[in-house]
């Protein structure tokens, strides 16, 4: 009886420091997959830069006609719009001095996207066009680029950079909205900004929003936007669009995390039989390095197979 007792007890704990260890990658494992992501994005980001900057030195002068005057170089036209990035590509830099967010963000705001750092809305403007552009990120997880938005207060500077320019948005309004409230995400005629997460931390149940508007004389000139890759099926926001943003879990992620639960359950089995066997510190510690090496994929797939939300 005691021996079944002290087996339970001992099972118990072993489950406890698993779910703790699990806790722990996720809010600060996933940091490394999202730091190295995001060295990726810098050097895609720069990339697109210089393509950017070498397709308008290509234009070099206009014709001459009869009547025109002298010929209008390419620096004096307005600098068309840039290309919209490809899905999980960068889509530019965000920074918020106030709350030390100083990120690159991808385009896009799928699961996979978001593990990058934020991710912008595909379905709305690029950040430096006319309308509202619409950037979401985490707050706990996956580096957590925006822990600290709801610090945020009015007259707070944003400053967004893509290839077209630097362009400076001012906070004006923060909203606590339920997923499916699409509306602050709908379009607008000015050049506006807003920055969704889950709220509270810890938590997918509400959306905190941040709205900001671009300031015209602390900014590059906003252009006329292309259309969006995604676009809505009518005027209004996609139900989903702020509901879906990278929540969801990845059911192709579900055998992975299955078949690696189970080695991890073969390779513990192993070691505690073998530490059983021979109690020795030296047995303990050559059983626990290819047991954390088998935890670490089986962590990273559970991870993407349960529904995420913070």
């Amino acid at each position: 009886m005691r021996r079944g007792i002290a087996a339970v007890g001992r099972t118990l704990i072993t489950l406890g420091l698993l779910i703790l260890l699990f806790v722990a990658y996720q809010l600060w494992g996933t940091g490394i997959i999202t730091a190295r992501a995001q060295d990726d994005l810098a050097d895609d980001f720069a990339r697109q830069q210089q393509a950017y900057e070498a397709s308008l030195s290509t234009t070099t002068t206009l014709p001459k006609t009869a009547t025109s005057g002298p010929t209008t170089t390419a620096a004096e036209l307005t600098r068309p719009a840039p290309p919209i990035p490809e899905e999980g590509t960068a889509g530019g830099h965000i920074k918020i001095e106030k709350i030390g967010v100083d990120w690159d963000f991808v385009e896009g705001t799928d699961r996979a996207d978001l593990r990058k750092g934020p991710g912008h809305y595909p379905e709305t403007p690029m950040p430096g066009t006319l309308g509202n552009a619409a950037i979401a990120g985490h707050r706990t997880t996956y580096g957590a680029p925006f822990n600290r938005v709801d610090e945020l207060a009015p007259g707070d500077k944003i400053v967004v950079t893509t290839v077209a320019g630097k362009f400076t948005y001012e906070m004006t309004q923060q909203l606590i909205v339920r997923p499916k409230e699409t509306q602050v995400v709908a379009n607008t005629p000015d050049a506006q900004l807003t920055l969704t997460s889950c709220h509270p931390k810890y938590s997918a149940s509400r959306r905190i929003v941040i709205k900001a508007t671009l300031v015209p004389n602390e900014s590059a000139k906003p252009v006329k936007p292309r259309p969006p890759r995604k676009p809505s099926a009518s005027n209004e926001p996609n139900e989903q669009l702020v509901a879906s943003d990278g929540l969801s879990g990845e059911h192709r992620s579900a055998v992975p995390a299955l078949r690696w639960g189970i080695l991890v359950v073969v390779v513990g089995g192993l070691w505690w039989w073998a530490f059983r066997r021979w109690r020795h510190p030296i047995v303990w510690i050559l059983g626990v390095i290819p047991f954390l090496i088998v935890l670490f994929p089986f962590y990273v797939f559970l991870e993407q197979a349960l529904p995420a939300g913070y």
